[in-house]
């Protein structure tokens, strides 16, 4: 049994790795917060004397409110389409901090944060919980109404899914993937085609989402010439890039007179850009931490 007046303590100590459930739940910062903050508001209404194990009870709250949200979201076919891009992790251009840590530990990339967004809420909510935090099987089939059977039989076919995406992983070295990305914005600036091309893999592909506000810049895009195109093409006025980390590849924030207008992050294997994501959703902006980047 937990005491009262220790369950907002143990709720604090509990609070980054909730935050990371949810996120790899939900893919989206704003919607984990808010799954966080309703199982405070639930614990804060709890009996203490129910409360054994209160990581476990949190990370059951947590889980419910998620798997709620995630078939809410497919009731009113707000699924994730196209080139949607999930919500993404803004860390200092040389390194990761602690917090980022936690929500981005077993690689949790935006190339899977993808393949997660496909999947079936029950389905990613028992390959998140098992594969990526070690709930059994037994647990997780309570939380979806399922025998612990067909919980691991979910678990299973959005392992098959997982596993069935090639992700091409980044090269090592941070400095030499800063040089190759730094090569493609000096290209596009200076409209040199030839030049984009030489810092593309030929089977690159880029997935950029504008949101509501701009579905005309959501695109899922392949190949090195097209998306050189595109890049040429871009004619907002004096942009300025912020250098970041964003889930863990070399990114930028896109300032347009100093305002955010896109974070962009591109995955450098073998030497050559694979893929690249643009989120330029004006809605979504404001709710991630530029201010990691230095921008409030």
């Amino acid at each position: 049994m937990v005491a009262p007046d220790l369950l907002a303590e143990g709720f604090e100590k509990n609070r980054p790795r909730l935050r990371a459930v949810a996120y790899r739940m939900l893919g989206s910062l704003a919607e984990a917060d808010d799954a966080v903050q309703e199982a405070w508001l639930r614990l804060s209404r709890a009996d203490a004397s129910e409360v054994d194990n209160l990581a476990g009870w949190l990370t059951t709250i947590v889980a419910r409110v998620c798997l709620n949200m995630l078939r809410s979201r497919k009731a009113r076919r707000e699924d994730p389409m196209g080139a949607h891009v999930p919500d993404p992790i803004l860390s200092p251009s040389d390194g990761t901090t602690p917090e980022d840590e936690v929500l981005l530990a077993d690689s949790v990339g935006l190339a899977l944060q993808v393949v997660l967004d496909t999947l079936a809420p029950a389905e990613r909510l028992a390959f998140v919980l098992h594969d990526m935090f070690d709930l059994p099987f037994d647990e997780i089939g309570r939380i979806v109404g399922r025998s612990p059977a067909t919980a691991r039989q979910l678990a299973s076919r959005a392992r098959r899914r997982v596993r069935g995406v090639d992700v091409r992983t980044p090269d090592p070295d941070l400095g030499r993937r800063r040089e190759v990305v730094d090569a493609f914005f000096a290209a596009a600036r200076n409209g040199d085609l030839e030049a984009l091309v030489a810092v593309l893999d030929p089977d690159v592909v880029l997935r950029a989402d504008g949101g509501t506000a701009y579905p005309h810049a959501t695109a899922l895009v392949h190949g090195a010439r097209e998306i050189a195109g595109r890049a040429m093409a871009f004619d907002q006025p004096s942009p300025a890039l912020r250098p970041a980390l964003v889930n863990g590849l070399t990114g930028v924030l896109v300032t347009v007179e100093e305002q955010p207008f896109a974070i962009m992050a591109f995955n450098v294997s073998g030497g050559k850009i694979v893929e690249v994501y643009v989120l330029a959703d004006p809605d979504r902006l404001p709710q991630l931490n530029l201010a990691a980047v230095g921008q409030s």
